[in-house]
């Protein structure tokens, strides 16, 4: 056990990647030792950041917990503690069940657990990260929160209101990010296109992106969870004009039968759906667009899946994500709505249309072969450097792998890459 060293342990999504960052800059000003998900924690303390979206989520998260305070329990470690989403929403009841864990805190308050070990909250290192990123990339967090409730979804509940961070802010934290050596962004949020509304009412995202795209030294900009209920389309202008700004949006749909997204709450036809995909395909050239699907709502038809089906195979997606409906206490599906699909029948609907999927994507895929992309290396891994082109976002999609050859190439730089070969989720490339 190592003495002054701090284990964090993220768990979910990016945004809570983002609070693990901020904190551990926290914890190192303050004499800290900090680890990142690391493979064999060895530090005195552990901090778990959980994630409370869906059922797998939490069990996931609470596994962790307990795998932590059996360590605990054999002197591995000792101190815990228990920050983000989870404990967000369940604190009393995780106090009540799991009373190993030294504190848990909520999304917001995990400063607080500083003060609860003694330190203090370093002003000079607010708004400062401890990158667990390759250094050529990070996550930018733009806003917290949501307005939006829609039946299925948690988020809401746990994060509150959305609030938009202030432009200025953001614009600093690039320059300072740049200057450290980052050169892509992936800009985040909960609902990325309701940026600025909480402050003046209206959709700031195209200025604001448009501004983080003229900053010098930013050379990737890349754009997740947009929502398609009054899609700003000024930001596809933003997209067209600028070179920095990747070809690429993630816009999550969850559905298309209209029955179902108005069950769902997401204030979208199919028709405005179906328009909104032909405008953006039509302003942005080349674009690739990435969403996510939810199969299995209360009251899902055999009719409602196959209309699912068919805008898929019509739409043809270049990245598509999918999960099964899992009832959260306290939405509006939960209190409204009986969960009356067979787990089952929810199974095998998700595997269908994933192969679907499957085979939309290995087409796409293979219509690169002969193109030269423009790469950036990620990491070296065994025989290959592993890259990614403007249309993948890291972890998530698709990369390219490029054989180590006489010439050495360097992580975090840009390369023109010939592809050569395309399989499922990868594609292999040479250097030009």
């Amino acid at each position: 056990m190592k003495k002054n060293q701090i284990d964090i342990i993220t768990m979910g999504c990016s945004k809570n990647l983002v609070d693990s960052e901020l904190l551990m800059k926290q914890f190192e000003a303050n004499g800290f030792y900090c680890t990142h998900d690391s493979k064999r924690p060895q530090g005195e303390i552990v901090v778990v950041n959980t994630c409370g979206f869906i059922e797998s989520a939490k069990e996931e998260s609470i596994n962790t917990i307990l795998e932590f305070v059996n360590a605990k329990n054999e002197g591995k470690i000792n101190k815990l503690f228990v920050m983000g989403c989870l404990s967000q929403r369940y604190k009393d009841e995780l106090e009540k069940e799991i009373p190993e864990v030294d504190r848990f805190y909520g999304k917001f308050n995990y400063k607080q657990l500083l003060t609860d070990l003694g330190k203090a909250d370093i002003p000079s290192c607010n708004g400062l990260r401890h990158l667990t990123t390759p250094r050529h990339y990070a996550y930018l967090k733009i806003a917290e929160g949501c307005d939006r409730h829609c039946a299925y979804c948690a988020i809401p509940i746990i994060t509150g209101r959305h609030v938009s961070r202030p432009k200025q802010e953001i614009l600093e934290e690039v320059r300072s990010m740049v200057a450290s050596g980052v050169k892509e962004f992936q800009v985040i949020a909960q609902e990325l296109t309701y940026y600025g509304v909480d402050i003046d009412g209206k959709r700031h995202i195209a200025d604001l992106i448009r501004d983080i795209a003229d900053i010098p030294g930013v050379k990737w900009i890349r754009l997740h969870y947009a929502y398609p209920n009054q899609f700003p389309l000024d930001l596809l202008d933003v997209m067209k004009e600028k070179d920095n700004v990747c070809k690429y949006l993630d816009i999550a749909l969850q559905h298309i039968s209209n029955s179902v997204l108005t069950a769902m709450r997401r204030n979208v036809t199919k028709e405005e759906t179906m328009e909104l995909i032909r405008q953006i395909r039509a302003r942005v050239s080349g674009i690739h667009l990435r969403t996510t699907m939810l199969v299995g709502f209360p009251g899902e038809t055999d009719e409602d899946f196959n209309e699912l089906i068919e805008f898929i195979k019509w739409a043809r997606f270049e990245r598509l994500g999918a999960f099964v409906y899992s009832e959260e206490e306290g939405t509006f599906s939960a209190e409204h709505y009986t969960d009356n699909i067979p787990e089952e029948v929810k199974q095998k609907r998700l595997d269908y249309l994933m192969e679907v999927q499957q085979h939309i994507s290995a087409e796409l895929e293979s219509e690169k072969i002969g193109k030269v992309m423009k790469v950036i290396l990620d990491r070296k891994e065994g025989q290959y450097y592993v890259g990614r082109t403007e249309f993948c976002s890291p972890e998530v999609d698709p990369e390219v792998l490029i054989p180590v050859g006489e010439k050495k190439l360097r992580v975090g730089n840009f390369y023109q890459v010939k592809i050569v070969q395309a399989e499922e989720f990868d594609l292999y490339g040479q250097i030009v």
